[in-house]
């Protein structure tokens, strides 16, 4: 209620939100891809299933209309959620079938004065009213994602409660491939232990198709086949989240499934180690992730010249890592799109911190860099204090690397991994 309340109190005098569930996309003719539902949706109503159409004004409060199942759809999808399900448990002020949408909606409409609405789930039921398109006409309809983005940035502690848990989940999911890699070094089952883990500890998906990269695949940034062996002495870079009650995670390591880094390859991984490392303690209420960007910027720059990796000419530097330092993060991956990076952070806020280095096999430098791709992200939770990450469990010393893979726990405890998040202080 309390979000219906604060989305309320953005919207201008008489303004509308209109939200629609996220649709059903289509494998084949018959087959499905699992159902996601939009994240402004779930968000405002807590519904979990297709084919709604949620309306917010201060006028008519919640109202949802609901799909109407045939007796062909409750035997072949099971039973939905109706006008009832919308009042008892979603709480709505007043909920339809969608068969009156037409008549009630143009009303609404027709009385308001702006609309506004989700741009990419908008569905014909609505957009083909009369009323909508004399609406959006006189240029009085607008994109729902400043306001709704603007209140998903900032986490309440239940929704960190939940965003704890997943990255917690992710991270012991991790862990468990990480160790699987020695004997089974095949991206394929790599991913498939991953979300095995994943699953197995209450996540109901992937947060996004896990990346496996070995070897030169590692170079690929949303490098997604999954499909070719690792060659020993190669290195695997994962990235992986998984999605609990809404709420996704996102972590990367980067290891040598063999066991060992070779010279040239750990020399890369310190270097985002500590890149990684200093742009956490940047993290802090009022600094941006602008300024993070521009600092790992200047530190890889600085270390690529210093190994011999860079020449003279800094701006191939975007050919190595085209991407930024992070993203902010929440109920989805890239969260909160419309949230700019030049805004101060401030406590709640979840952001990643993932310097990577992407280095094409014909890139003009020394031979033994060429085709190897490291990236190693962290969760970070920004604090009153400052920060404290989120995936702090998962290892990423190249001590506690080695010694988990060559199972040596009892030199994992003593040089201090010690299993817990890490906290600034």
């Amino acid at each position: 209620m309390s979000r219906r309340n604060r989305l309320l109190d953005l919207l201008p005098e008489k303004g509308l939100a209109i939200i629609a569930a996220a649709p059903v996309k289509m494998m084949t003719d018959v087959v499905p891809y699992t159902f996601r539902q939009d994240a402004d949706y779930s968000y405002i109503t807590g519904c979990q299933q297709p084919g709604g159409i949620a309306v917010l004004g201060r006028e008519c409060g919640l109202c949802m209309f609901m799909p109407e199942a045939t007796p062909h759809d409750v035997l072949w999808q099971g039973l939905v959620a109706g006008v009832d399900v919308a009042l008892e448990t979603f709480k709505a002020d007043s909920a339809y079938p969608m068969s009156r949408l037409p008549k009630i909606l143009s009303e609404m409409i027709r009385q308001s004065s702006r609309l506004f609405h989700n741009v990419n789930t908008a569905v014909p039921e609505y957009t083909n009213l009369e009323a909508y398109q004399l609406a959006a006409s006189n240029g009085k309809v607008n994109n729902l994602y400043a306001y709704t983005h603007e209140l998903r940035w900032t986490k309440s502690s239940a929704e960190l409660k939940l965003m704890r848990e997943s990255a917690s989940i992710a991270s012991q999911a991790l862990l468990q491939t990480m160790m699987h890699s020695k004997v089974y070094p095949h991206e394929a089952m790599l991913s498939a232990k991953v979300e095995y883990e994943c699953r197995m500890r209450g996540a109901q998906r992937m947060a996004f198709n896990p990346v496996v990269g070995g070897g030169n695949n590692g170079s690929v940034i949303h490098y997604s086949r999954n499909d070719q062996r690792i060659a020993d002495g190669n290195l695997v870079l994962m990235d992986v989240g998984c999605e609990l009650h809404g709420y996704v995670s996102d972590l990367t390591r980067t290891w040598p499934p063999c066991g060992s880094f070779s010279p040239s390859q750990q020399e890369l991984y310190d270097l985002l180690l500590q890149t990684n490392k200093e742009c956490i303690k940047l993290c802090k209420p009022g600094t941006t992730i602008r300024e993070i960007h521009k600092y790992s910027v200047e530190m890889l720059c600085r270390g690529f010249k210093e190994i011999g990796l860079l020449k003279d000419d800094w701006s191939s530097y975007h050919q190595l890592n085209p991407t930024s330092i992070g993203h902010y993060l929440g109920m989805d991956v890239h969260d909160c799109s419309s949230v700019n990076y030049d805004r101060p952070l401030k406590p709640g806020v979840v952001i990643t911190i993932e310097p990577g280095v992407y280095i094409p096999y014909n890139f003009n430098c020394p031979e033994w860099y060429q085709g190897i791709g490291i990236r190693i992200e962290d969760e970070v939770l920004i604090t009153d204090a400052g920060y404290e990450v989120l995936t702090g469990s998962m290892p990423k010393e190249v001590k506690h690397i080695a010694a988990l893979l060559n199972d040596c726990n009892i030199a994992v405890q003593a040089e201090g991994w010690n299993g817990v998040r890490d906290v600034s202080i």
